[in-house]
């Protein structure tokens, strides 16, 4: 139902929410690289191995973070 009172026009298509492909891709990087960081800490004896993993990670969730807070809806 169209609204008589509204001076804008509907837009044609919806927005285009930003980073469409790579919030999933550091979701499955941030799950990959920490279940390689808990088997690998327990089956390889190099903690370095692991700890590359681990970090990994931690910037998959830091980017997670950044990404969400750069890319919110303003609330006021």
């Amino acid at each position: 139902m169209t609204d008589p009172y509204r001076i804008a026009e509907a837009p044609a298509a919806a927005p285009k929410k930003p980073g469409g492909l790579l919030r999933p891709l550091l979701w499955l990087a941030l799950f990959v690289s920490a279940a390689a960081n808990v088997v690998l800490s327990t089956a390889v004896d190099n903690p370095w191995i692991s700890s590359a993993f681990g970090l990994v990670a931690l910037i998959c969730a830091g980017a997670l973070i950044v990404h969400h807070r750069r890319n919110r809806a303003r609330e006021s």
